[in-house]
């Protein structure tokens, strides 16, 4: 049977990483895997810079990228992307403990932005990433809360080497597939609470 193997950085829930090693496109990848008759196996990148994933696909460390990775310009130069199955957006969360006016960010003014972990030792008064991370990062956090979503509009997708339009079709054609039975709405649901197909209506 062919191997897939895909390239993801773990952990990054709730597209991977989440209890009993699932996540959505654990589950995303696998149901791809069974259309195209092919085992999948997760290998983990390690880097420090998550731009570097792409380096690696193009030098054979994968056969494609898996990891709730946003199509920007500068990694379209890297790789080519198959339609997005999530359309999200960058996200603001704050302790609303210490900032109850914060709800934008409109009112971020004099007020510091770092990460979840910065936010969740004091170190700073908000956080910012893409929504489905972010409002997993701060659910066991007390007082910390997401105050605003949709703050930008992003395509998820599936990356493949460039050049690789025999593996891109396929996926892409796997992925149609899965959104025409109902499996990726499911997958969707469950992981995000966002069923719909045209993604758009996601992103509020």
């Amino acid at each position: 049977m062919e191997t897939l193997r895909v390239g993801a950085a773990f952990p990054y829930p709730p597209f991977n990483g989440m209890p009993g090693d699932s996540g959505l496109d654990i589950d995303l990848m696998h149901a791809i895997g069974a259309k195209l008759g092919a085992e999948v196996e997760f290998v983990p990148y390690e880097g420090a810079d998550f731009n570097g994933i792409f380096d690696a696909l193009s030098e054979g460390a994968y056969d494609c990228v898996a990891a709730g990775t946003t199509v920007t310009p500068e990694r379209e130069r890297k790789a080519m992307f198959a339609p997005p199955y999530v359309i999200s957006g960058q996200a603001l969360a704050v302790d609303t403990r210490r900032h109850p006016r914060v709800r934008s960010v409109d009112d971020l003014a004099g007020l510091t932005v770092g990460g979840v972990d910065d936010l969740a030792a004091g170190r700073c008064d908000a956080a910012m990433a893409l929504a489905p991370v972010l409002t997993e990062l701060v659910k066991p956090l007390p007082g910390v809360e997401v105050v605003q979503r949709g703050i930008t509009v992003e395509n998820i997708a599936i990356a493949v080497a460039l050049g690789d339009r025999a593996l891109l079709s396929r996926i892409t054609v796997a992925q149609a597939e899965l959104e025409d039975d109902g499996t990726l709405q499911r997958i969707r649901r469950k992981w995000l609470g966002n069923p719909y197909t045209d993604q758009s209506l996601a992103v509020h």
